[in-house]
């Protein structure tokens, strides 16, 4: 099966550039699955009820979180009525919503969905080691579910590495999310897991990682309250990668990065 997956998706130019583009990725590609990090949609702070809602109808299945999940308060109450909707696994128990689904893709195909957020230099948080583990030794690939598809969402390197080379073998894809730019480091592990360190961000790159750059610049060069960041509205480059699984064991055939429009060098 195909699984298209759009890094996170930064504000309107965003939004505008993942919308526009989908179409004509699904009849470039014909994914089977589709999937997109909505954490900054909502001017790059969270995203609402009627964003997602645009999102699904345009045919993304299933929208990951992240740091700023709860920017927008009317998804503390939304994501529980919307198991399409999924946030950080290694958040607390008691925490709205969940951070792992099952899902049915267009060829039949059960698709397991999850997200974990990093811990270096974030928010202190759950182990994200001991959170996919402990999810990862129910839900099993080639039984419980058909692929197998991990949002890492953190800041540092290392960790994104360290969790995608755990799970090698155990799921079809660790993809990166969080940093904005997409790494150049797409592969597939040795054990038969796709890996990329950031998948990058459908948004501005005439910015500072999707913001307007000067209200960024001062918050670096300053150090003095100022004008809220704002996300950059010019042409935006859509952020993605495939990956394609075996049908048999639901490990990693390929993957391969795919950036559309902007500043970026395309890949289509």
């Amino acid at each position: 099966m195909k699984l298209l997956y759009f890094g996170d998706i930064v504000g309107r130019a965003g939004r505008r550039s993942m919308l526009t583009n989908l179409p004509l990725l699904t009849e470039k590609y014909a994914p089977d699955f589709v999937m997109a990090n909505g954490e900054n949609a909502a001017h790059g702070f969270g995203i609402t009820a009627k964003i997602c809602a645009s999102f699904f109808e345009a045919g993304i299945d299933v929208i990951t979180l992240g740091n700023h999940a709860w920017d927008q308060r009317e998804i503390m109450t939304y994501i529980q009525e919307e198991s399409r909707l999924i946030r950080p696994l290694n958040y607390p128990e008691t925490t709205p919503g969940a951070g792992v689904g099952l899902f049915e893709a267009r060829n039949g195909a059960r698709v397991c969905v999850a997200q974990v957020m990093g811990r270096l230099f974030m928010e202190p948080l759950g182990d994200p080691f001991e959170a996919v583990e402990n999810c990862f030794s129910m839900i099993t690939l080639g039984e419980t579910a058909d692929c197998i598809a991990i949002d890492v969402h953190a800041e540092a390197t290392s960790e994104k590495m360290a969790i995608a080379h755990l799970l090698d073998g155990r799921v079809s894809l660790v993809a990166g999310t969080h940093s904005h730019i997409p790494t150049a480091d797409a592969q597939v592990l040795p054990g038969g897991t796709a890996y990329q360190t950031d998948v990058g961000m459908c948004g501005d790159y005439n910015s500072v990682i999707g913001m307007k750059k000067e209200a960024a610049i001062n918050k670096f060069t300053r150090k003095m309250p100022g004008a809220r960041l704002e996300p950059a509205e010019e042409e935006a480059t859509t952020c993605a990668v495939l990956l394609e699984t075996d049908d048999r064991t639901g490990l990693a055939k390929k993957i391969e990065p795919v950036r559309v429009g902007g500043r970026l060098r395309e890949t289509v």
